[in-house]
């Protein structure tokens, strides 16, 4: 790619920020125009080609979508969690997230989802969770194996829409696991589903009767089913990075050229996921692509630009080019979904309990091993900052996120090392917004300095409750600083 083109796209990427937070700040009112793609021009300055790069990466995050002719412009639009979790989900593919990485997560969040429902379930709710249960009970021999609907459909009724997106990416990860899994018998497949609808009635059940606490407790129950299931069916592995088989899928052909480009960049990203992720390889010219895919020049070069933006892959050029396989970045990924949940306009409790449920485990987990060398290093590390406090008001920020994202990458956990870094995005867009409040004071620094040296004397001495206490106590005031 030429120096010229480079800043081309960052320009677009840049533009394309600015306009996704102008939506932000008007309280994302859909259908309100931002301009027409001439207004557009004269307010950012730039060529049209700049422009419209720009307005295909706000059309992928489903913040706005161009319209021509009389009345037309760019327009707020309603977006969905698609591209969002699928954006995720290849991400974490390409780290080759592990089943035990995944169902741990389950365990983390999918109690925490049962006991919410349980508390501001209603009528709807109950339709909704029925109606799965039923779609369950109506399963065959021969019949695809049911997408697990049902943990989708509770987190929905916890009314947390952090929770439901990351619950989301969970089952969408866990059924890809699920399609690799091997039964020794129809009859054997036929158990498990069983199994699985008595224990989802089981959840349903509580969750109507409000009982939260059994509704968690069978959640629980549950999750350590699945994971038996799947550690004794499942093949050893990653839920990427070539484990799973690549499949020919239809593409709707019909549907309009932004959302085709967009099934078309989630199908090659699944393909590279299932032919290992080979970095640094052509996964096929752009004449065999078009050959494969049978789509259009334009709606594969549309969807090689959403490829190119999540660090997927990029199209190379000349003799020997084609689409090239590139290492993803979990920046691209934290912005879409980051994006999503603003629009949701997640509450404080909503962000502050999910983070508490992550950072909990993970602070077990780092008491659990302490005893390696990395520990040690990170603990030795943040007490020597806590004790050598220069006074830098603005430092604060940055130490909180060190830290609690430290402690998150010595759990080993890559996809709650993910979910923290989405929810602490989302503090820091907020806090970034919120111009009315007064800056950080030399108490605060004290403060959070204090916080961390008390919880890392807990994990030094493994003291697994003591630890969890302060974590819990330093999150509540974190999240009343923060928001």
């Amino acid at each position: 790619m030429s120096a010229a083109v480079g800043q081309s796209d960052k320009l677009a990427s840049r533009i394309a920020r600015d306009i996704e937070a102008d939506v932000v700040r008007r309280g994302w009112p859909i259908g309100e125009s931002l301009g027409s793609e001439q207004a557009l021009q004269q307010r950012f300055r730039v060529s049209r080609s700049v422009l419209r790069e720009a307005v295909r990466l706000v059309e992928h995050h489903q913040v706005a979508r161009m319209r021509r002719g009389p009345g037309g412009g760019l327009l707020v639009c309603e977006p969905d969690a698609g591209p969002a979790t699928r954006a995720v989900v290849i991400y974490l593919e390409y780290l080759g997230t592990t089943l035990g990485d995944l169902l741990n997560a389950r365990r983390v969040l999918e109690p925490l989802a049962a006991s919410l429902a349980a508390d501001c379930i209603d009528e709807a709710g109950i339709a909704r969770l029925r109606a799965v249960l039923r779609a369950e009970e109506h399963w065959k021999p021969g019949l695809p194996t049911p997408r697990d609907e049902f943990h989708v459909a509770l987190a929905e009724r916890s009314k947390n829409p952090v929770l439901q997106l990351f619950v989301d990416v969970l089952i969408r990860l866990t059924a890809r696991y699920a399609r690799a899994a091997r039964t020794d018998s129809a009859d054997e497949a036929i158990e498990a589903i069983e199994h699985m609808h008595g224990d989802h009635s089981e959840i349903s059940a509580a969750v109507t009767a409000g009982d939260a606490a059994r509704a968690k407790a069978l959640s629980e129950r549950h999750v350590e089913r699945v994971t038996a299931w799947l550690q004794e069916h499942h093949p050893a592995g990653g839920a990427g990075r070539g484990t799973r088989a690549a499949h020919a899928r239809r593409l709707d052909t019909q549907a309009p050229r932004g959302k085709l480009a967009e099934g078309l960049a989630a199908t090659i990203g699944d393909d590279i996921a299932a032919s290992g992720w080979h970095v640094g390889s052509v996964f096929g010219t752009e004449t065999a692509l078009l050959e494969r895919y049978g789509v259009s020049r334009a709606v594969l070069r549309e969807a090689v630009r959403l490829l190119e933006h999540h660090s997927i892959a990029r199209m190379r050029r000349g003799p020997g080019g084609g689409l090239v396989v590139t290492t993803p970045q979990a920046r691209a990924s934290i912005d879409t979904i980051a994006l999503y949940l603003q629009y949701r306009k997640p509450s404080r409790e909503d962000l502050r309990c999910v983070r508490e449920a992550i950072e909990i485990d993970n602070v077990a987990r780092v008491v659990q091993g302490r005893a390696r060398p990395e520990v040690s290093a990170f603990l030795n590390a943040q007490s020597a900052i806590g004790q050598g406090a220069t006074g830098d008001v603005g430092l604060v920020a940055v130490e909180e996120f060190r830290f609690h994202v430290g402690l998150a990458q010595l759990a080993g956990n890559a996809l709650l090392d993910l979910f923290l870094r989405i929810i602490v995005e989302l503090f820091q867009r907020h806090w970034s917004s919120n111009t009315g409040r007064p800056p950080p004071t030399w108490g605060d620094v004290v403060a959070v300095e204090h916080a961390h040296l008390r919880i890392l004397q807990a994990v030094a001495a493994g003291d697994d409750s003591l630890a969890r206490y302060r974590l819990r106590r330093h999150l509540d005031a974190a999240a009343s600083w923060w928001l």
